[in-house]
Formats: structure tokens, sequence, C-alpha cells
């Protein structure tokens, strides 16, 4: 396994660099020019010239390019051209509150929507089976940001069980759970609905193997060839959906954190994109990219754990 995750990491600085060299020329070729944005629209040609220079925008583009890849290399994601605070600080500031929210997400989502798969394969085309397509249906048909309102609206305002908007403190764990629960729960119930139709459908197809049968044939419970047959095997896709999913829900959090005011990455990205601070954007959305190379790497190295036959060559 060890050998398997070098390699791994090896090729993903591939993709890393890819995704880095995609994000320099797009934000390089966006409308707008940063020295206007930081000095506003009224500065003089002389003082944003001086600024541009100071930047270093008038040097090539090539040279741009490596000046900045060589300090990602070095850790450096540079300064935000509008605050002037390292780009490294913020991210390191917003970072754990967007890891917590995803993380949340995923938990809810494996939690929720693991048993309703299972009940509804097992209780196939009677009411349970219903009952737990349609939610599941409408969790898949909501936009997160909606979603959001919505919970915001019914638990914040109405009935006030939550903060409305913000986060709390790591150094108190109730306010911080307080402040965590509608966000995490946006993100829960659209991670359940995907889990649950993959829970299900990848069930429905192993109860039908022939060892299944041969066991209920053998008179096992049916309890003993769902549980402890059926499901380690069904497991997989399960996990390739909560993989694939969580590098969505790390993008499904711009929105959320957005909607409910968290200082997150999310919120960073798009304040970035307003005041076209190309040099924090690209920043960030590098760390975006090399969460969701993680992601993948991890959900790889998990199928070992369900299925012991799986060998890491």
């Amino acid at each position: 396994m060890v050998r398997y995750t070098v390699r791994r990491l090896l090729v993903a600085f591939p993709t890393l660099l890819a995704v880095y060299t995609l994000v320099f020329l797009f934000v390089r070729v966006a409308p707008g020019d940063p020295a206007v944005a930081a000095l506003g629209d009224y500065a003089s040609a002389e003082a944003v010239q001086a600024l541009r220079e100071r930047m270093g925008l008038t040097a090539p583009l090539w040279i741009q390019y490596g000046r900045t890849l060589a300090g990602y290399l070095r850790g450096d994601l540079g300064r935000s051209l509008i605050t002037g605070i390292p780009v490294g600080q913020q991210v390191a500031t917003a970072l754990p509150h967007t890891l917590e929210l995803t993380f949340a997400g995923i938990v809810i989502g494996a939690i929720l929507g693991i048993p309703t798969g299972i009940l509804t394969a097992v209780r196939r085309n009677r009411l349970p089976d219903y009952v737990g397509r349609t939610l599941a249906l409408v969790g898949l048909s909501i936009p997160a940001f909606y979603l959001g309102i919505l919970l915001i609206l019914g638990f914040a305002v109405q009935l006030r069980w939550f903060p409305v908007m913000g986060s709390g403190p790591f150094s108190d764990a109730r306010a911080n759970l307080r402040h965590l629960a509608l966000p995490a729960l946006t993100l829960g119930i659209i991670m359940t609905s995907f889990v649950t139709r993959m829970t299900r459908s990848s069930l429905l197809t192993v109860l039908r193997e022939d060892y299944v049968r041969t066991g209920r044939a053998k008179g096992l419970r049916e309890r003993t060839v769902v549980y402890l047959h059926a499901l380690r095997n069904a497991l997989i896709p399960v996990v390739s959906v909560l993989g694939i999913q969580a590098a969505v829900l790390i993008g499904d959090s711009v929105m959320t954190e957005i909607v409910f005011s968290r200082p997150g990455l999310g919120r960073l990205m798009v304040q970035a994109m307003m005041q076209r601070d190309y040099i924090a954007l690209q920043g960030l959305i590098v760390i975006y990219g090399a969460l969701v190379v993680l992601v993948n790497l991890v959900t790889d190295l998990s199928y070992g754990l369900i299925d012991p036959r799986i060998r890491y060559e």
C-alpha cells in the first residue's frame, strides 16, 4: 500500500501542475485590470502603471508563471493584491471551517443515507421504498443555496433553534456545533440523497448474486444474509460515491458558506473574484484542486479496508 500511495502522490503532482497552469491562464485572460481594481476607477494612468510594475504584471507571462510556481513549491501562495495579507495565512484561517463543514456533511450523508438505502432495498416496491426514493429525489432536486435558505427560515428565523449565520469559535464546542448544524444539514441532506440511491441500487444487485441465494438456501437468517454477506460487497460503490460527492461537496460548500456567511474558503474565493484579486483567487483554486486530489486518494485507499481481496500493486 505504501508503494501505491507514493505512486499516486507522484501522479498527483502533474495533475496539480495542470490545474495551476489552467487557473493561471484563465485568471490572466479574464477581463479587468487588477491594478485598476486595487486603486479604483479614478486613479491616474501613472499610478496604475506604477502599481502594475510593483505587482510584476509588466513582466512577460512566462516569467510570471515561473515566479508564481516557484513560490507555490516553497509553500508561498503570494500576497493579496487588495489587503496585502499573505494568501497562505488567509487559507490557514479559513480552511478549518471549510473542512469542518465538508466532513460534517459527509458524516450526515453516510449516517442517514446508508440505512435508508438498505431499508429501501430490503423493502423494495413497498411503502418504505416509495417514501425513501421520493425523499432522495427531492434532495437531489433542491440546490444547496435554496435548501440553506429554507433551513434558515424554518429552524433559525421561525423556531430560533440555531443561529442565522456566522460560525462559532473552535474553543467553544457548543457554540461551534450550533453554528455548524444548519450548514452541515444543508450539505448532509444532498449527500444523503446520493448515498441512499447508490446503496439501494448496489445492494439490490448484490442480493441477486448466487452466494446470497446459497446463503438463504442454507437457512441463514435474512438479517445475516443482508448485513453480514451482502452489505459489505455493496459498500464498495457507495464508498466511490462518497469520494466523488465529497469533492462535489467541497464545491457546494462555496455557496453554503455564502448563504450562512461562514468564514471559509468559499467566501474568500467570492471576495477575490469580486475584487479581481487574482493572486488570492488562483491560490484558492489550487488549494481546492489539492483537496479534491487528496479526497480521491483517500477514497482509493479505503477500498482495501472494505474488501480485503483488493490488492494495491
